[in-house]
């Protein structure tokens, strides 16, 4: 640890004058006395706890799904609980801003009236549905679960760099981050006051359970997968067995003559109140969106504009987390909750606009470009990271379909010490809070810290080399 030289970046456990953070005393301490052999047998040890508890994550890939073990990092990430307690109301009011959101475009329309976004971008956004018209689910939340992608600049400051309304993952990989941390430095954990993450699976049910229809006191819920081939597959197993809920496919399901949806079982049939659905929305329902899904279930539209099922996400939530959409979150702040952002927005130009088109396409090498609808880190272009061939690629796409491109500035993301082999290393990090809302708001302590692995990268996503850290909240201040 004495040799470990953070970038010119913020780094979130060593400060530029060479000292511990606050909070992170007790862990630089902990790492000074540990030699590199040591370090390298503890990294070689989380690899065998995470093989041995059978966290994985698939990548499908030339025709085949591939089971890979979770890349986890053993050194945890710090965060100080007078800050989190920030954020978290930072969270909170975002997402009680994009829902009001939701609720308005599918009904009033009144903030596409006052010409305070575009008609056009919501309108004619494939994630917006015309079958969502006139619903308003209970409670009026649409995004029920949230996870917002927070990264730190230079100066140490928080700002959004999206949010994942359609089926967000990786809440599991927060709880298992931990379980794993504390079977091998239990002493380390024990001398620190840390926030929970593992009460996630009791909040999630009972949010669930706000959402059933009226009267009914028990609600049967039931979490809807795609199947054991989807990459988030361990996620959807975990968190059933987690909250005592049955795990089904769309096959499983039907819907009957008086729109109730009801789950096949050897004991026979049984009417379901709620679905976490875990599928996008275009598979939900072959009735009504797209024709060839195997995945969903026949007359499920129906059956929730009836009221008869609760489906979180709803149906149409995703057009809120559009990376187009994203850049009018600070105005829907200001519309709806007549409040000020907590939590900043990273500067958005969208390209559908000519002025910002222009710019975009003059600063390349300065920029990151992005496709509003894609996910996973994938479909980038990291302006200083790029060849000339790759930004004459870029150009071409944004000039033939500028509606599909938006672009940020490049951000150099916090860093934070990181096992590679046998030495110590910093490497870009992100961060995941996950927010529930039914009846109530509430936020992860914490969340799923993502790190790039490749020395230099800026890719946090598992799918492109990605691994993940603990996120610790802790109530000390050395």
């Amino acid at each position: 640890m004495d040799l470990y030289k953070p970038d010119k970046v913020y780094d979130e456990l060593i400060t530029k004058a060479g000292r511990s953070r606050k909070g992170g005393t007790r862990l630089v301490r902990w790492l000074k006395k540990e030699s590199p052999e040591s370090i390298g047998r503890y990294s070689k040890l989380a690899s065998l706890a995470v093989r041995e508890m059978g966290i994985s994550y698939a990548i499908y890939s030339e025709g085949q799904n591939i089971d890979r073990e979770w890349p986890f990092d053993l050194i945890p990430r710090i965060i100080s609980a007078k800050e989190w307690s920030y954020l978290s109301s930072g969270l909170l009011q975002r997402s009680r801003a994009i829902n009001r959101f939701l609720d308005d475009i599918y009904n009033e329309q009144s903030i596409l009236s006052a010409g305070l976004i575009p008609k056009e971008l919501i309108l004619s956004s494939p994630n917006y549905h015309q079958e969502c018209k006139g619903v308003s689910p209970r409670h009026g939340i649409w995004a029920h679960i949230g996870g917002t992608d927070l990264i730190r600049d230079q100066k140490g400051n928080f700002y959004a760099l999206e949010d994942n309304l359609r089926v967000p993952s990786g809440v599991s990989y927060m709880i298992e981050n931990r379980e794993v941390t504390k079977r091998l430095l239990p002493d380390l954990f024990a001398n620190y006051s840390i926030s929970p993450v593992d009460d996630y699976p009791a909040r999630l049910y009972e949010m669930l359970k706000s959402l059933a229809p009226l009267n009914i006191r028990k609600p049967r819920i039931v979490l809807l997968t795609p199947g054991i081939y989807n990459s988030a597959y361990f996620e959807h197993a975990y968190l059933s067995q987690r909250m005592g809920i049955e795990l089904v496919e769309g096959s499983d399901l039907f819907v009957d003559s008086e729109n109730n949806v009801n789950m096949r079982t050897v004991k026979g049939n049984e009417q379901v109140d709620v679905i976490y659905r875990r599928i996008n929305d275009e598979f939900l329902d072959p009735e009504e969106l797209d024709p060839e899904s195997q995945l969903g279930c026949r007359g499920l539209m129906e059956a929730w504009r009836h009221g008869k099922v609760a489906i979180a996400n709803a149906p149409g939530a995703g057009v809120a987390d559009d990376k187009a959409v994203y850049a009018f979150v600070p105005t829907m702040i200001r519309y709806y909750l007549k409040e000020e952002p907590l939590i900043k927005n990273i500067k958005t130009y969208l390209c559908m606009h000519k002025p910002a088109r222009d710019f975009v396409l003059q600063n390349l090498e300065r920029l990151v470009v992005k496709p509003i609808n894609q996910s996973g880190g994938y479909g980038i272009l990291i302006g200083p990271h790029s060849s000339d061939s790759q930004r004459r690629y870029f150009k071409g796409l944004i000039t033939k379909n500028p509606e599909n491109y938006i672009a940020q500035p490049t951000l150099s993301l916090s860093t934070a010490p990181t096992i590679i082999e046998q030495d110590i290393e910093p490497r870009h990090i992100d961060l995941r809070p996950f927010t529930l809302y039914g009846k109530e708001g509430w936020v992860t302590s914490g969340g799923l810290t993502r790190v790039a692995l490749k020395k230099g990268s800026l890719v946090v996503n598992s799918s492109q080399g990605g691994g993940s850290k603990d996120t610790w909240i802790v109530e000390e201040t050395v």
